[in-house]
């Protein structure tokens, strides 16, 4: 860890516990500050604050005082998920605060420079990606960020011969302000988090964020397929790598539908590459430009592409049986998302969807159901969606009961050669508590077709 002195018996508050501010709490102890953690769950209910108290720290459990910042803190570190519109936060922020998320803690404390991945879509895949590109040449990578690890205790114990390869959300990057990566790749920019943001500009604009620090000694991968990315890199100051889907480019990274190419040059075949789907090559061309900036072999990242079948969750490949591929893309929570997944196959899909009822329409998924021959239909949308299938001109449509019912169904009325496809379209919470329980049900499930 830097010997960082910027923090050293400064007044701090860390609102909001869970991994990112236990993790935040604990480096800032370390590194000499005098930190108050409030959380709203109540003390004798609230492990982490009692094991953060054992350690010397102020705790203040089971509500948010209206005068907590009379206490003359010098920084607030808030959880991601926590709005800006919050009470105390607004009046942080009213009385000239600076208020961060543990992210910005990480790079401050860390010797290792940081890869930084962003986007509304592909940002956990691009990152599992070139996290095991840089592993299998050997390039001593870390892995963190909202893929699931804290930050800043990764960089609390990174070395500087190591890189610590991050998935950043649009909230995280609302928190920073002087972090920088060395590399920044943003994969796309669709609405998302509106009800946080308020404001599609305002949701790009901490988007940008992974970028805005950087300098000419810095490289930015970016999207050069969709206008407003582009038109967002054209404000950065480090070096543009452009990558596009849409044919050879003597720019950046670019594919067609045979080849990769790295600046005209062509370097990997798309027959290696195992993963599928138009957008997941995305994410691939993303990964294969940041590792080889990282002067990644070649055979190495040929190595991962011709082995990596999908994130858990995220058009992940679960098996074949009787001659059907069976894919787990419980990840899919929104309509964009599972027309991304239907995009990705060109033989028939049983397609298993359904969930939570947000009042969302279907309508996008229009064009792609032409490539779905069956529709399964589970959860509180169930009947809205056999609807919509109907008006597709499917007639294979079978109600189920929960996504294990739909398994059985999926393989009955499924034939050889088919895609049996879980891919939601709809959140989890009508029937479970997250996507990850909802498809390792599916998984489960699925392992038992004999």
């Amino acid at each position: 860890m830097m010997e960082y002195e910027g923090l050293q018996s400064k007044k701090v508050l860390v609102l909001g516990l869970a991994k990112s501010g236990v993790a935040a709490a604990e480096l800032l102890h370390q590194l000499g500050a005098f930190v108050t953690v409030n959380d709203a769950k109540p003390f004798d209910a609230n492990p982490e604050a009692q094991e953060l108290l054992s350690k010397g720290i102020t705790v203040i459990c089971g509500r948010h005082p209206e005068d907590l910042l009379d206490e003359g803190f010098e920084l607030v570190v808030k959880n991601p998920g926590i709005p800006y519109t919050n009470p105390i936060i607004a009046d942080a922020i009213e009385k000239g605060l600076p208020v961060i998320t543990e992210m910005e803690l990480a790079y401050l404390v860390s010797e290792a420079p940081f890869i930084g991945i962003t986007g509304s879509n592909g940002k956990t895949t691009t990152t599992t990606l070139l996290y095991e590109m840089l592993r299998a040449g050997q390039l001593k990578p870390l892995i963190a960020g909202n893929i699931g690890t804290v930050a800043c205790g990764v960089a609390a114990e990174a070395s500087e011969d190591e890189v610590i390869v991050t998935e950043l959300s649009s909230f995280q990057l609302m928190g920073t302000r002087t972090f920088r990566p060395r590399i920044a790749i943003l994969t796309n920019l669709y609405e998302a988090h509106l009800d946080y943001h308020g404001t599609f500009k305002e949701y790009a604009e901490a988007k940008f964020g992974i970028t805005r620090n950087q300098t000419s000694d810095d490289y930015f991968i970016y999207n050069a397929d969709q206008q407003i990315v582009a038109e967002y890199a054209s404000k950065s100051k480090a070096q543009l790598i452009p990558f596009t889907t849409k044919g050879q480019s003597d720019h950046g990274i670019s594919a067609d539908e045979k080849n990769i190419y790295w600046y005209g040059e062509a370097i990997l075949s798309r027959e290696q590459i195992v993963l599928p789907g138009d957008h997941n090559l995305e994410n691939i061309l993303c990964a294969v430009a940041a590792a080889k900036l990282q002067n990644c072999p070649i055979e190495a990242i040929q190595e991962v592409l011709a082995t990596f079948a999908g994130v858990r969750h995220r058009t992940q490949f679960v098996r074949e049986w009787q001659g059907r591929k069976i894919y787990n893309d419980s990840k899919a929570t929104n309509v964009l998302a599972t027309k991304s997944a239907l995009a990705a196959f060109n033989s028939p899909i049983v397609l298993l969807a359904g969930g939570l009822d947000r009042g969302h329409s279907f309508e996008e998924l229009r064009k792609e159901m032409t490539r779905v021959k069956a529709v399964v239909a589970f959860g509180e949308t169930a009947l809205r969606l056999i609807e919509f299938a109907k008006s597709c001109g499917i007639t294979n449509i079978v109600r189920a009961i929960d996504v294990e019912d739909a398994v059985g169904y999926g393989a009955k009325i499924s034939e050889e050669g088919d895609i049996i496809l879980l891919s939601p379209a709809c959140a989890s919470w009508d029937q479970h508590a997250s996507f990850e329980i909802r498809g390792d049900l599916f998984i489960d499930r699925v392992m038992k077709l004999s």
